[in-house]
């Protein structure tokens, strides 16, 4: 059986998806056998969640609000984890609003 499953988070992590963030939401997104897109609420097209330099073409600076799609047997287990990565801030600091 196959899902497909939607989620939106928001970049609040201070640098957005720099270089580490987007390797390591790749490489979480490598670990699952879904198909997982990423796309940038204000744009029409998506990338592909595994390619590191994909992610960086997003040019998602602090702010910006991502919709990832991920299809597949194990879908469900990859949006959780992708959104949780996501809303943990990359484990960088969160924008200080002082």
């Amino acid at each position: 059986m196959s899902a497909n499953t939607t989620a939106i988070v928001t970049i609040s992590n201070r640098l957005g998806l720099h270089a580490r963030p987007a390797m390591m939401l790749a490489e979480t997104a490598m670990r699952f056998d879904a198909d997982i897109s990423v796309r940038r609420l204000d744009q029409d097209a998506g990338v592909d969640a595994k390619s590191i330099m994909q992610l960086m073409m997003l040019a998602a600076v602090c702010g910006t609000e991502l919709e990832f799609t991920a299809s597949g047997t194990d879908a469900d287990a990859a949006m959780s984890e992708l959104t949780a990565l996501v809303k943990g801030n990359f484990s960088e600091d969160a924008v200080d609003d002082h």
